[in-house]
């Protein structure tokens, strides 16, 4: 009998594929679709469901994302609406702000039959809150949480795209949820819970939703990851700052790409906090970069892996 080879675990990014628009230039974007980028960077077949319009923009992403290798299949094309934009700005302290234009291409993503088998045999189903805006991405979302099987919440607030009611609804379905230390005191505050300390608050997140695990990105702190009943608390890799936009989405493809794998929670989080680094040290969300690339970089930060 021949020997079969097994299947690569795939992971589908579900939201908006778009341009950010920064005063030096266009750049592909996205919080679902960097999570995507850095996945295939990492190896990880990362499949992007999503919609553009049928434009110039639309066409250019395309091509864009071709070009990475990134597959296209279930992009859908919008013959009424436009591709979707964000005007990016970069503060003094490197912080991204963003004017999230509306309505676009990705707020009608259609529910296709022929996403079912391939969400649900896929490891992991990523999404975030901004996708809930528009009431047929939102419905399609639902829809696909009914069949995936391990479902990644980013949170990923972006005001004021986002109302209580879906959040909760977001976060009773999540089987993993990843977000800021911003973003767990605002949830907190949503739902009437005061904050005493870091582990009171994320046992509450997790008791409250029934969500096992719960991933907290503390930027220059470093991370926590909490699993059942237990947790996993890594610092971060240093580096010099080129700006933090898409940081967060690499590290939770860093987080997935051995998550996925069944690797241990040490080796998980020491690739989150280091892809997080990696790109922090680079411009932009999607900066061009191989496995070997990344791998170097974490072979010279060695030593503070070492100390973890």
């Amino acid at each position: 009998m021949k020997k079969q080879t097994p299947t690569q675990p795939s992971v589908y990014c579900y939201g908006e594929v778009l341009w950010d628009i920064f005063p030096a230039g266009s750049r592909a974007g996205g919080a679902p679709f960097n999570v995507a980028y850095n996945l295939m960077r990492m190896g990880i077949d990362a499949q992007m469901i999503s919609r553009v319009g049928n434009d110039k923009l639309g066409n250019d992403l395309l091509s864009q994302l071709t070009n990475w290798n990134i597959a296209t299949q279930n992009i859908q094309t919008d013959s009424q609406y436009a591709t979707g934009t964000v005007i990016a700005t970069i503060d003094e302290h490197n912080e991204a702000h963003y004017d999230i234009i509306e309505p676009a291409a990705w707020d009608f993503i259609e529910f296709d039959a022929n996403h079912t088998n391939k969400v649900n045999a896929a490891a992991a189903f990523v999404f975030g809150s901004l996708i809930t805006r528009g009431e047929k991405s939102r419905k399609t979302l639902f829809e696909l949480l009914e069949i995936a099987k391990f479902k990644v919440f980013d949170v990923n607030l972006r005001p004021p795209f986002y109302s209580l009611p879906v959040l909760k609804e977001l976060l009773f379905k999540a089987d993993l949820v990843k977000m800021n230390k911003a973003e767990l005191r605002l949830i907190l505050d949503f739902l009437s819970k005061d904050y005493h300390n870091e582990d009171d608050s994320i046992r509450y997140i997790q008791d409250t939703f029934d969500i096992r695990e719960v991933l907290i990105s503390k930027g220059s702190k470093g991370a926590i990851y909490y699993n059942g009943d237990h947790h996993y608390q890594t610092p971060a890799v240093p580096v010099a700052i080129a700006d933090t936009v898409g940081s967060g989405d690499a590290f939770l493809a860093g987080f997935l790409s051995k998550r996925i794998m069944n690797s241990s929670p040490e080796e998980i989080m020491k690739q989150a906090v280091a892809l997080g680094g990696f790109i922090t040290s680079k411009e932009g969300a999607c900066p061009s970069y191989s496995l070997k690339d990344f791998e170097s970089f974490k072979d010279q930060n060695e030593l503070a892996y070492n100390q973890l």
